[in-house]
């Protein structure tokens, strides 16, 4: 079967960064499912695993950590899917990746696709979904039918996956979102998908707050980097939460969390998969309620640009444009 990998971790400029291959066809065994792919979309994750590195792969290695597809075999432990079930999610870092035309995955990290959807589409959500979904309502607390409605959200790095997911999931649960995005088109992206309010993620953020007439915010979600940590921590109120996704060797003084209470989590979506959870199936629970949602007309999909076919030259191109840390929303690359 056809796949994209790699056996040397090169810059992407490198025309052997990605490589064309064929690969043995999987058969599912336990909880796992076999998909066959039709979309998948490209993460940070991505980049980072690929990053380059003096280490050389015996047999090529394939990554890849969103997909939609279409259910192809099942195994004996599987009882939530069926051959022919249209299917999207995130994967497992520790297990080949979804860069492949057929892949196997634990169902029990698989939601139902969306149905009004494309491929294309539904690719573009299961890392972020999960990741802002769990970073919301299961880390800080919030909750996710309402019960908190009227409290405030601050969303820092607001117009990347994450953020754009984030956002709508923020105001489905009946929060005030304040988002950051440092230029025009992501400002306006942000807008598009529900923020009630942008600020300069470049500039003052304490200040532009307090210009909202906003002292504290109740949560603080920080899905770029962690140079921001001291103006988040002056504006979570006291006893407020801070999730964050990434940077974890940024000093992170403690004293202004202590003085307010304020507590702070990190939120993987892999530690689900990774550790074998016992409550993995949320991640099958959490896809499949937001595919309600979108069928709902609720939440949108957050891709911004698709490429065809899933090979090596395109995938080369989307792991460019992820680098260049501009990228709005999600790169998509569907069909072999």
């Amino acid at each position: 079967m056809k796949a994209v990998g790699f056996t040397q971790y090169l810059p992407v400029e490198d025309a052997n960064a990605f490589l064309d291959v064929e690969i043995d066809k999987p058969t599912p065994t336990g909880h796992d499912i076999l998909v066959n792919v039709k979309a998948v979309a490209i993460n940070p994750v991505d980049t980072k695993v690929r990053a380059p590195k003096d280490k050389v792969e015996e047999t090529p290695r394939v990554i890849g950590y969103d997909a939609s597809g279409v259910v192809e075999a099942v195994g004996p432990d599987v009882t939530i899917f069926k051959p022919g079930d249209e299917v999207y999610y995130a994967g497992d870092i520790t297990r080949s990746g979804t860069n492949q035309e057929f892949h196997l995955v634990d169902a029990r990290i698989v939601g139902r696709k969306p149905k009004s959807l494309s491929h294309a589409e539904a690719a573009a959500l299961p890392l972020t979904t999960i990741t802002a979904y769990e970073s919301f309502f299961d880390r800080l607390g919030i909750d996710r039918d309402g019960a908190d409605a009227g409290q405030s959200i601050f969303i820092i790095g607001a117009g990347g996956g994450v953020g754009s997911i984030g956002i709508q999931l923020a105001k489905a649960a009946g929060l005030t979102v304040i988002a950051t995005a440092s230029r025009p088109e992501t400002s306006n992206w942000v807008k598009e998908l529900g923020a009630d309010h942008v600020v300069n993620h470049r500039e003052d953020m304490v200040a532009q707050v307090r210009e909202l007439g906003i002292q504290h915010v109740d949560h603080i979600a920080i899905f770029n980097d962690m140079r921001h940590w001291d103006a988040a921590v002056e504006l979570v109120r006291p006893q407020g939460g801070i999730v964050s996704i990434d940077d974890t060797h940024h000093p992170m003084p403690m004293d202004g969390m202590k003085m307010k209470a304020a507590s702070f989590h990190w939120e993987l979506m892999f530690a689900r998969s990774m550790h074998q959870t016992p409550d993995m199936i949320e991640q099958h629970n959490l896809l499949s309620y937001v595919a309600d949602e979108i069928d709902a007309g609720r939440i949108k999909t957050t891709v911004s640009e698709v490429m065809s076919p899933i090979n090596a030259a395109n995938m080369r191109e989307a792991h460019r444009l992820v680098e260049t840390g501009q990228a709005k929303g999600k790169i998509v690359v569907e069909g072999f």
